[in-house]
């Protein structure tokens, strides 16, 4: 290169830092571009041009400049950090990681570099690996909160709660942010799984009190997920799905308006990663099985793990498209969506683990909807109607919501008929008296509180022949919860362990059941479900959110509104009067036994009329020209 070319190079660069100054992303990647032209084996005007396009959310172009980055200068960390952060972009994290595992061992490491290995070790499952980079990155930087926190993640990942509460704790300890209250939210919730309380009403009082600190643009590492089983309002439920959702789509520009739009059937696309054997492919796959294929049109947008179960391959084969969009990045998967002139797009995740429903901000369809995996309002101006239903979603509760309430006539939930429900094994085969009157609840530990258990001792002290049936999450939930309840004076042989088992034995074991005692402020979803299937009813209050008010639309879907109970003292009174009448329980569960397939919750041809109905009335205002509306039964 003669002196004019560098020159020109230098020229070129110094206008490009100016650009990435002023966050002209493009012009400074034209800048980099033109010095790279006089330039080429200048492996920093790479880097840069690199870090303009992953700016200006060109995520091809930025891997394709940062590849020829490493490639001239493989020992400089900071090349390989932007190419991992260019793939982990694309959630191809295997990728990343290789890319930081291939650095020459005598390249220099700081802690951010051992900290970007961690997080790509993490993404990719190598849980080991990555508890070791972070343990390196804090011997360079000890005080760095959020490294305490994801090395928290590592540990609970690896089912070690003990060592993921320490580092959750050192996380609050270090930080007075979004870090702070993220791990705060996992101290409740990893308390709340062992059911060790002794911290759980401080942690949660400081959780609620940070959130509502929180300021409206740092929202970005917190998940409203947690704020379901807590006592939130609704207004912070609202907040903090807003704020998370405006910081996850802050340099999002939709998509321009579609063009016309082709003749044919109406074109649903679902966004989820749980088509596979997961709780939501579980509860959907009828619905998708018994759909007017004349009229509606399906594809699944998928970034699931492919297991090869029997469920999973149920789930594709009933619809008419599978587009996995695993290593796509989300501005490519909006783009697709458009491309197949989709007209309903419904995301299944919301603000759960795993979810994208973000990338529904680039307006790929006319009409945007959340439905089914996340029981709240995600907060977001780009989703245009939340599917529920007069009971757990009432008119009343519309301002808990930034979507347009869309109601079907019984409960939103649907159910597959097609799951199993063999025979009940015998209670002494189960390990449960034959004669006691059997309470039971299968929820997650996390589900179960002190005043939860207040309730149900309550109920077993008003029924001497009642007994308890909890599921055995965990050995540390299994501990402490023998202790409290005998704490609150029922002793060990009123207290009966279910092990974790695959469905169908679950479906046949829940038989033996006389009663399902629900929680609150979350419900049993599909838990609830899989009793009223296995006919045992169902005993719940509803409260003020969505994830409070799930029993009570099962129950009535059920034709048992009267278990859906208007206080907790009303609660323990119908359950201790049920626990006394093993004549009425016995009465009920031959009404939900022998009425099963009629009754409105387990009506699959009646859910997907319904639900067909309601999503064609979706399309047909969009096509009209009107705005999203609430959308009540019959309207």
């Amino acid at each position: 290169m003669n002196i004019q070319q560098q020159q020109r190079a230098d020229r070129h660069w110094q206008a490009g830092l100016q650009a990435l100054k002023s966050q002209q992303w493009q012009q400074a990647a034209d800048e980099f571009q033109r010095g790279i032209d006089c330039a080429p084996a200048d492996g920093l005007m790479w880097l840069n041009l690199a870090r303009a396009h992953l700016s200006a959310g060109h995520l091809t172009e930025a891997t394709q400049a940062a590849r020829r980055a490493v490639a001239l200068a493989p020992a400089q960390p900071i090349n390989g950090r932007m190419l991992a952060e260019c793939l982990m972009q694309q959630n191809r994290f295997e990728e990343a990681a290789q890319v930081l595992d291939a650095l020459p061992a005598s390249a220099p490491r700081d802690a951010d570099w051992y900290s970007a290995h961690g997080n790509a070790l993490f993404l990719s499952k190598r849980l080991q690996e990555a508890v070791n980079a972070y343990f390196k990155a804090l011997a360079r930087k000890i005080d760095d909160p959020l490294v305490h926190y994801r090395l928290g993640l590592c540990f609970k990942d690896l089912s070690m709660a003990r060592e993921a509460t320490e580092c959750f704790r050192t996380a609050v300890s270090l930080d007075n942010g979004a870090v702070r209250t993220l791990s705060l939210s996992l101290l409740v919730h990893e308390g709340r799984q062992s059911c060790d309380w002794t911290h759980t009403a401080q942690d949660t009082a400081a959780l609620l009190a940070s959130l509502d600190a929180t300021g409206e643009s740092s929202g970005q590492l917190l998940s409203p997920f947690a704020l379901l089983a807590v006592d939130a309002t609704p207004a912070q439920q609202r907040r903090m799905g807003a704020i998370r959702t405006r910081d996850l789509t802050r340099h999002v520009v939709p998509l321009p308006p579609p063009g016309p739009r082709r003749p044919g059937p109406i074109r649903v696309g679902y966004l989820s990663c749980d088509f596979h054997h997961h709780a939501t492919a579980v509860l959907m796959a009828e619905l998708l099985e018994r759909r007017d294929r004349q009229r509606f049109e399906v594809t699944l947008y998928s970034h699931s793990p492919d297991d090869g179960t029997p469920l999973s391959r149920r789930i594709r084969a009933a619809c008419e498209h599978f587009v996995d969009v695993t290593h796509q990045p989300q501005a490519e998967t909006a783009q697709r969506m458009r491309a197949d002139g989709i007209d309903i797009a419904v995301d299944l995740k919301g603000h759960t683990r795993g979810s994208r429903f973000e990338l529904l901000a680039w307006r790929p369809a006319p009409v945007q909807v959340t439905f089914l995996g996340y029981p709240a309002t995600t907060g977001a101006d780009f989703i245009d109607y939340l599917i529920g239903d007069p009971v757990v979603t009432p008119l009343a509760h519309a301002g808990q919501y930034s979507e347009h309430l869309a109601q079907l006539p019984n409960s939103y939930q649907p159910n597959d008929r097609e799951r199993p429900l063999p025979p009940a094994p015998s209670r002494e085969a189960l390990g449960l008296p034959q004669d006691a009157v059997v309470l039971c609840c299968f929820n997650q530990a996390y589900k179960i509180s002190a005043a939860m258990l207040d309730l149900w001792a309550a109920i077993l002290h008003g029924a001497p022949q009642a007994v308890l049936w909890l599921l055995a999450w965990n050995p540390h939930a299994q501990a402490n919860l023998g202790r409290e309840l005998a704490a609150r004076g029922i002793p060990a042989e009123r207290l009966f362990w279910a092990p974790k088992m695959e469905l169908a034995e679950h479906l046949a074991r829940l038989r033996a059941a006389d009663l399902f005692l629900d929680t609150w402020p979350c419900n049993a979803h599909t838990t609830a479900s899989e009793a009223l299937w296995a006919a045992v009813p169902v005993l719940t209050v509803p409260g003020p959110t969505f994830a409070s008010r799930v029993g009570a639309s099962l129950v009535t879907a059920c034709g048992l509104p009267d278990l859906a109970c208007a206080s907790e003292a009303d609660y323990v009174a119908l359950g201790t009067a049920l626990a006394n009448d093993p004549g009425l329980l016995a009465h009920l569960k031959r009404e939900l036994d022998s009425h099963r397939l009629e009754l409105p919750l387990f009506d699959t041809d009646r859910y997907v009329r319904d639900y067909e109905a309601l999503l064609t009335r979706m399309f047909e205002r969009q096509q009209a020209g009107l705005p999203p509306e609430h959308l009540p039964p019959g309207a």
